[in-house]
């Protein structure tokens, strides 16, 4: 059998829709699994062991690279394909693949595997994602309630000795504490803000946790204007990769962040996580979940002093 999954983005949903691949992979020891999705997650998917090729020309952006990637998908003749991406866009490819379409999971009018909950949009995505595969027959005892879907297991992440993942290539000694006050450019609601991270990160150094903030290359400007708030920081902002995150995390005290990528990673990864959501995001249908994770959601996020951040974050640490 040969089996198509399509999740193209964004890091957060990519994190957690590593729950549903790992159960079609089980229902499917067998099968050929490709798996489309776009460049940055390939080395992710590949780390997995859950397929067999990674495609990463999922969402083109030319139309010349639109059809040849539809004509690659007709010629792979795939029996089964899960959209857990269920978007427009990749909705569209099953209607591109007509009149032949392989059978579909999804919510792709006309699909044979239709996923078609009508409170569908109002899951979390764990809950979601396993209601989708028990419409489509592989999970029959599928965990739906809110809150009881299992998390994703990284344990592939963390299952190395690689010195180039370890907290002491980075300067790190027990204990410590991660801080990540970045989130996607075009959402700076969903950031609180820089100066409240600096001052949560001296109280935490008052307590005896080394810290250190992660984040990508776009966060530059924001982790200089942290550091130099904030003397003692380690600033680690475009020197870690997916793989390193999970790992600090792994053997972090705590970690505190935004809704965003990096958060759902270290939450799966195990860490004692703290997420703080503003009214940009809604953590019943999006939120990280992990060993121990605990929200705090204010409507702007400014509004969030950093007391009250700094005590829920000794909550769950010590929880």
């Amino acid at each position: 059998m040969r089996i198509l999954v399509i999740k193209l983005a964004a890091l957060g949903d990519v994190v957690l829709a590593f729950a549903a691949m790992r159960r079609i992979r089980e229902a499917h020891p067998e099968a050929q699994i490709t798996l489309l999705t776009t460049p940055p997650f390939e080395g992710l998917a590949r780390a997995s062991g859950l397929f067999d090729a990674v495609e990463t020309d999922g969402r083109p952006r030319r139309l010349g690279a639109l059809l040849a990637m539809l004509r690659r998908l007709r010629r792979a003749r795939y029996d089964l394909v899960y959209d857990l991406q269920t978007s427009s866009r990749s909705s569209g490819y099953f209607y591109a693949l007509w009149p032949r379409p392989p059978r579909w999971s999804g919510i792709a009018a006309g699909c044979a595997l239709p996923h078609a909950n009508p409170d569908r949009d109002r899951m979390h995505t764990l809950e979601r994602q396993a209601d989708q595969l028990k419409a489509a027959g592989i999970w029959p005892d599928a965990p739906t309630a809110p809150g009881t879907a299992p998390p994703p297991d990284l344990g592939f992440m963390l299952k190395t000795d690689d010195p180039q993942r370890s907290p002491g290539r980075f300067g790190l000694t027990s204990p410590y504490a991660l801080l990540i006050p970045g989130a996607s450019p075009h959402r700076p609601d969903k950031r609180w803000p820089v100066t409240h991270y600096a001052e949560l990160a001296a109280a935490l150094a008052r307590e005896g946790l080394a810290v250190a903030m992660i984040g990508g290359p776009a966060e530059a400007g924001l982790a200089e204007e942290m550091a130099g708030q904030a003397p003692d920081l380690v600033n680690l902002t475009g020197q870690t990769d997916f793989a390193q995150v999970a790992s600090l995390a792994a053997h972090a005290d705590l970690v505190v962040g935004n809704d965003t990528g990096p958060t759902h990673l270290a939450a799966a990864a195990g860490a004692p996580t703290l997420v703080l959501f503003s009214q940009a995001s809604d953590p019943a249908l999006c939120a990280p979940r992990g060993r121990r994770v605990d929200v705090l959601r204010e409507s702007r996020l400014e509004d969030l002093e950093v007391n009250t951040v700094l005590q829920a974050a000794r909550d769950v640490r010590t929880a």
